[in-house]
């Protein structure tokens, strides 16, 4: 989200968003099903019993990289997993140090500080957000229930607050705190008091942090009117803007809102086909499946002609 919103125009940003999808997926599913592949085929070959002697299953991964890649491919291997993994990291820290820094210690607690107190700062922050996920991680059982509540937990108390950024005029700074406080603070309760996969509560948490949103919004004045028709004026999404659009059409007349709902959502479907289709392609590819192989390059291909029309030709600046 950071790199989308880092773009210099919103076609910019829908042009990051598309070719990540095209780049990342292919690479990434492409060695997963092949190191799948050798896995199952010398699966008696692998020792993945645990400390205590239970079979632990996410020994399979380092021990299929270690025992079955020749010495020049495990070096790449290894050297793209670190790279992916630093990538990830360093990203997400950078991130939670501007939230902190940027919207918390500057605006609340020490406005004035200077460049060299900032930079000391997000130092400090920087450490004690490594140390306080270090922490975490010795508490997690196994990767899969981190995965788990990320995917079905975390995201559900997340979504909310990020969506209504864009599209309701109304929402504020002190709704996205609120919404993404009531979201992660019963995310991080789940776990202790339901059963189950994470994701089937995902509904519950999301209901929660948009009434966490929409009441923090409330309990707060909006936007600055000026920040509103600026954001408005040059992002020009569409939602629930009619006030704002009002507002902006007295200072310019000619300028016309964003009617393109339906053709957005349409090519969302057709890209969410389409990276499911990324996904699945070099595993049929790998493991030799050529009827599925063939369909899924074609629905590919269909795909790609029509967004070409409805999406990339249609991009603005």
């Amino acid at each position: 989200m950071q790199k989308v919103l880092s773009t210099r125009s919103p076609k910019d940003a829908s042009k990051m968003t598309g070719f990540v999808s095209i780049i990342l997926l292919p690479i990434r599913y492409s060695m997963v099903i092949g190191l799948t592949v050798l896995a199952l085929l010398y699966y008696n070959q692998i020792y993945l019993k645990g400390p205590d002697g239970v079979t632990d299953f996410e020994r399979i991964l380092p021990a299929t990289i270690n025992n079955f890649l020749p010495v020049g491919i495990l070096g790449i291997v290894l050297t793209g997993l670190l790279g992916a993994f630093m990538g990830t990291f360093s990203g997400t820290l950078n991130a939670a140090q501007a939230y902190i820094v940027n919207d918390i210690y500057l605006k609340y607690i020490n406005p004035s500080a200077g460049t060299k107190k900032v930079i000391n700062m997000n130092y400090i922050v920087g450490v004690v957000v490594v140390a306080i996920g270090v922490i975490l991680g010795f508490f997690a059982n196994n990767v899969n229930d981190i995965l788990q509540w990320i995917v079905g937990g975390l995201y559900g108390g997340y979504v909310a607050a990020n969506c209504l950024k864009w599209y309701w005029w109304r929402f504020n700074a002190n709704g996205f705190f609120w919404g993404m406080a009531v979201g992660i603070a019963a995310a991080l309760v789940m776990p202790y008091v339901t059963h189950g996969l994470p994701l089937y509560w995902w509904p519950l948490l999301f209901v929660l942090s948009m009434i966490g949103c929409i009441v923090g919004t409330y309990a707060a004045p909006p936007t600055e009117e000026v920040t509103l028709k600026s954001f408005y004026s040059t992002v020009r999404p569409w939602g629930f803007w009619k006030p704002i659009h009002a507002l902006v059409l007295a200072d310019n007349p000619t300028f016309q809102a964003n009617k393109r709902f339906k053709l957005d959502m349409f090519n969302v479907v057709l890209g969410i086909i389409a990276q499911l289709c990324l996904t699945i392609l070099p595993m049929y590819f790998i493991l030799s499946m050529h009827t599925p192989l063939l369909i899924t390059v074609a629905v590919l291909a269909a795909i790609v002609f029509i967004l070409k029309r409805t999406w990339w030709n249609k991009l603005e600046d």
